[in-house]
């Protein structure tokens, strides 16, 4: 913790309140389908904050108009098979944007990693008009256009928040059923946070707010749609969707924001613990893993998730930060691979120190790195080819250490396993161990399983 410049970090986390709440007003009962409508342009009867109709006018000519803000944005940094798919759609009499974190990361001056689009098409007339493309899920269904090199552009129709009368059970806010149609200001509305609730539109050249997410994108804050302790009651996979987007982009969070992770860490108990492992491995990808893991331990996140890693930070205190240093390296080699490491990599950089020290003077250290292992496995729902691969490297590691691999050097695992040495080894201030240097490790897949042989029957002789 001594190496964490700890003003720079709570500066990050906790900058001025937001203002400006979103709208929370239910849209009640869904009118017929419409015909498509252009966004409005700019102007003061539609783009002026204060300027809006009184609500009587709101309840005869359908939802509250956004805020829209002109904005060219480079045609060179916007997928051209995305503003394709935008604009065949556009072309049908359909609304079609591009939204979410594409619009979010054009905005702060970052590559979007894909780029996504919200329509007022149904998944059928979606997939009438591109015959490369595809029907997905069964909680909500969305197409997948298909283009070539694997590409694929992700094409949800508009859906609104449930209500809780019909959606969801009692005084329990979480989210069960999250399938229903509505129209683009139910569908800004019903997402998480300000900065990815964005609408681009392409053929007119401006973000269509509904959410108050270009102040916040523009003071660089992390904020909530509407209440933050009902939307993380809500989901209480956004807390670490918040700490994410902030350690990632360099954002701040409101305080609102912070405060209401402190208060609903406990409910991510409740959540999916497949959803829990995917997001923790979503911190530790992005070039982020410092600044993520250090505001999961100070919002008191780690303690729910991984109090085994929070409890050797405090036991550590301030005299050691080789957790932080080794995190930071994870960083900068990720940053220079454009990148991430292997999942194995990173979920054994994250707990190799407090495995090392569960595993010291141990006569069988599988067995003390399975006894570690085993409540974080129960808890995040750790696949087993990573936790048993997890194992292995720590039962080896003084092995691996000192530059005798022996015949696992041999094994797939240990390309991934060397890669961790020299990360902890970096992380110390120590040169790379001897011996062979392995060859660039592959991702590890599950083994196929193996085909069984059909016995032939023996023939009976005729007769």
């Amino acid at each position: 913790m001594g190496a964490v410049p700890k003003d720079s970090m709570s500066r990050m986390a906790r900058p001025t309140s937001h203002n400006a709440p979103p709208p929370n007003a239910d849209p009640g009962e869904r009118s017929p389908p419409r015909a498509p409508r252009r966004a409005p342009r700019g102007g003061d009867a539609l783009g002026r904050r204060g300027s809006a109709p009184p609500p009587a006018a709101l309840a005869e000519e359908g939802p509250p108009a956004p805020t829209v803000h002109p904005m060219v944005v480079d045609e060179d940094r916007i997928d051209p098979d995305a503003a394709k798919v935008v604009r065949r759609l556009t072309r049908h009499g359909y609304q079609a944007y591009l939204v979410g974190g594409c619009v979010r990361d054009l905005l702060v001056g970052r590559k979007p990693k894909d780029f996504d689009v919200a329509t007022s098409a149904r998944p059928d007339d979606v997939r009438r008009l591109f015959k490369n493309s595809r029907i997905i899920g069964r909680r909500f269904r969305l197409v997948h256009v298909l283009f070539g090199g694997g590409k694929v552009i992700e094409t949800a129709t508009f859906r609104r928040a449930p209500r809780q009368e019909d959606e969801r059970e009692g005084d329990d806010l979480l989210i069960r059923n999250d399938n229903v149609f509505g129209d683009a200001d139910e569908d800004a509305r019903r997402r998480d946070f300000t900065i990815n609730g964005l609408f681009y539109d392409i053929e007119a050249h401006q973000i269509i707010d509904w959410v108050d997410g270009m102040p916040d994108i523009e003071r660089r804050a992390v904020h909530t749609i509407g209440d933050p302790v009902v939307r993380f009651q809500e989901d209480p996979v956004r807390i670490l969707r918040a700490i994410k987007f902030s350690a990632r982009l360099d954002l701040g969070i409101t305080a609102g924001v912070y405060d209401a992770i402190v208060q609903c860490r406990g409910l991510l108990a409740m959540a999916a613990r497949p959803r829990l492992f995917e997001e923790v491995l979503r911190l530790l990808r992005g070039g982020a893993a410092h600044r993520s893991v250090w505001l999961c331990w100070e919002t008191g996140v780690l303690d729910v998730l991984l109090p085994e890693l929070a409890a050797y930070l405090a036991d550590a205190g301030d005299s050691d930060g080789l957790v932080w240093r080794l995190l930071s390296e994870v960083d900068r080699r990720t940053e220079e691979r454009g990148e991430p490491f292997d999942d194995i990599v990173l979920c054994s950089a994250l707990l190799l120190e407090p495995m090392r020290e569960a595993c010291a003077g141990a006569r069988d250290r599988v067995s003390a790195a399975h006894e570690f292992l085993e409540p974080v496995v129960d808890r995040l729902n750790v696949p087993r080819r990573i936790a048993d691969a997890m194992r292995r490297i720590v039962a080896l590691l003084p092995r691996l250490e000192a530059g005798r691999p022996g015949r696992f050097a041999r094994t797939p695992l240990y390309g991934v396993a060397h890669q961790v040495v020299e990360l902890s080894r970096a992380a110390q201030g120590l040169p790379a161990p001897a011996g062979a240097e392995p060859a660039p490790p592959e991702p590890l897949s599950p083994p196929r399983p193996r085909r069984r042989r059909r016995r032939s029957r023996r023939q009976r002789p005729p007769g």
